[in-house]
């Protein structure tokens, strides 16, 4: 490999991560320890993920197997979701589970990535609704991201996202 094409890669992996940091939020996943199929989801609270539905889990296993080459270098890549559930456009599907809850699945791993979310409005127009959106690995699928979005008040809203994942 270049020694130029090492800098730049470097210089792109920096930047995104201090664009992360700068954004507030920076989510890493690690690896399962048990093998998927031996984990357990966490009982549903105020802040943890619903359990992946039966075609959530068949889209991220049709979405593995179409993407038979794995990235050899540093992807990035992002999506524009609407406050409905629908993809605005960019890369990956979407799957919309409840009131502010969103799922991301990618052709490919994701789960030694970084993510960064931020409300957005999928026109080329005007400031989005305030709010907060979380983001974080979603559980039991390696290929797809969990977002959460609230009004400013806490509670969860439908709100449209713009979602920046950077896999090593």
């Amino acid at each position: 490999m270049s020694t130029s094409f090492r800098r730049k890669v470097a210089a792109v992996t920096f930047a995104v991560l201090g664009l992360s940091l700068a954004g507030g939020g920076i989510a890493i996943a690690q690896p399962q320890a048990l093998a998927p199929q031996e984990t357990v989801q966490p009982a549903r609270g105020t802040n943890s993920q619903p359990p992946v539905s039966a075609e959530s889990a068949r889209i991220a296993k049709a979405a593995l197997k179409a993407s038979a080459a794995t990235p050899l270098v540093a992807t990035n890549v992002f999506t524009v979701v609407n406050s409905n559930g629908t993809k605005a456009r960019g890369t990956g599907t979407v799957v919309k589970y409840g009131v502010g809850e969103y799922e991301v699945i990618f052709g490919y791993n994701v789960s030694a990535g970084a993510f960064l979310a931020t409300l957005s409005l999928s026109g080329s127009c005007c400031i989005p609704p305030g709010g907060e959106v979380s983001v974080a690995p979603r559980l039991l699928t390696p290929n797809a991201v969990f977002v959460q979005t609230r009004n400013s008040a806490g509670t969860p809203a439908n709100l449209g996202f713009t979602l920046l994942t950077h896999t090593p």
